[in-house]
């Protein structure tokens, strides 16, 4: 899932992240050499991070075409970065010198930590893996970029699964801080620690969280997105409407009619149905389903004034509704710690109010009052975590 390139990331925040993080105090750390299998969006601006941070990397993709775009780009970026005071020429240089292009998968040989950021597509990123596991060092790390696949399933085509695991990047990689931290029931804890160290030297901020469906992100980033374009296709409101329910409900930068034009509503329905074992409340909204298929964009209206205050306060409870429950769930599974999930918003999504936190401040009562209507539509139960409630954030 992506993020507006455009949305910053201030560095005294960052380090705030960096400190509260639960890094892996005195582990080895890997060497300096990494490798990424893939050379398009994600896979470039992953590169482009570990360079900027003192890495020597290797890009490997099926056509040299497109590693040459990568190096192009990295060249791009990095020179943007100068003009806004964020690198000096002189480590620009040093960043491209030691942004290398791979002849084929046997250069993951000279890596410690090799990275897959192919399509995503389980029949194309099992081969890759094979293929991989046959070159790599046999103490080296693997790890694969996937939103939305099981990790767990992608171990089995890993020599020595001890060693694979998730490392989901949020995009722009280049940029956005946030990696979720993928441990599936064949990781090694130590695979998970290197791992953990490797992000913290290349300045990101690790989200450490279960092999679940949607790890610990979109399991409820999807349930808002899905549960805007339900009100929509209720109309209940107008896009325009619904945007700024839902930018106050979490003090989100951009609503998210927003951000779904930007990553494509295509893209987000495929998010939300690799959530569907979860249940009918993970279903996709028929809006949702309707502008995904046509490959469309929703059109985003000026909401006119004067605004109905019972109408949006019903919108901003429902937006709430949806995210907290997928929340609860995820805490009842043990996914990702509340500490976790409420960096991510703030980082990856850009909520000012992050939904562990907001939560205990509304308390128990509002927060089972705004839920409810999910757990009789659905038939669920409610969450055991719901106890938690006014203590997630400590």
């Amino acid at each position: 899932m992506a993020w507006p390139a455009r949305l910053s990331y201030d560095t005294a925040e960052l380090e705030e992240f960096g400190r509260r993080a639960d890094w892996a105090g005195g582990a080895a750390m890997i060497n300096r050499r990494l490798a990424i299998v893939g050379a398009g969006t994600m896979g470039t601006g992953i590169a482009i991070n570990a360079a900027q941070n003192g890495m020597h990397v290797v890009v490997i993709d099926a056509t040299a075409a497109a590693a040459e775009r990568a190096k192009r780009r990295a060249a791009e970026v990095y020179s943007r970065f100068v003009e806004k005071g964020r690198m000096s020429e002189r480590e620009r240089a040093a960043a491209l010198s030691r942004f290398e292009l791979g002849a084929g998968i046997g250069d993951v040989t000279r890596a410690d930590l090799i990275i897959e950021a192919v399509f995503e597509d389980f029949a194309i990123k099992a081969p890759v893996f094979e293929e991989i596991s046959r070159h790599a060092q046999p103490g080296a790390l693997i790890a694969t970029n996937t939103s939305a696949l099981r990790v767990g399933r992608l171990a089995a085509h890993v020599a020595d699964p001890g060693r694979f695991l998730g490392l989901h990047y949020f995009s722009p990689a280049e940029i956005n801080p946030v990696v979720e931290l993928v441990s599936a029931e064949t990781t090694a804890s130590e695979t998970a620690d290197l791992a953990q160290a490797f992000l913290q030297a290349t300045r990101r901020v690790a989200l450490r969280c279960k092999d679940s469906p949607g790890f610990a992100l979109n399991r409820f980033f999807c349930p808002y997105t899905n549960e805007a374009a339900r009100l929509l296709g209720e109309g209940a409101g107008t896009v325009g409407e619904i945007e700024r329910a839902a930018e106050e409900a979490f003090g989100a930068a951009a609503g998210p009619f927003r951000v779904m034009n930007l990553i494509k509503p295509r893209i987000n329905l495929g998010a939300i149905r690799n959530l569907a074992e979860l249940g009918p409340f993970y279903a996709p909204a028929p809006k949702m389903v309707e502008v995904g298929e046509a490959d469309a964009s929703f059109e985003i209206d000026q909401p006119q004034a004067p605004v109905d205050e019972s109408r949006h306060a019903a919108m901003v409870g429902r937006i709430r509704g949806a995210a907290f429950l997928s929340i609860l769930q995820e805490l009842d599974e043990d996914v990702a710690a509340p500490s976790a999930i409420d960096s991510g918003a703030k980082l990856a999504f850009k909520f000012a109010h992050p939904p562990c936190a907001l939560m205990d401040t509304l308390g128990r009562a509002t927060v089972e009052a705004l839920i409810a209507p999910f757990l009789e539509r659905y038939g669920l139960d409610m969450p055991a975590s719901i106890a938690l409630v006014g203590r997630l954030a400590d």
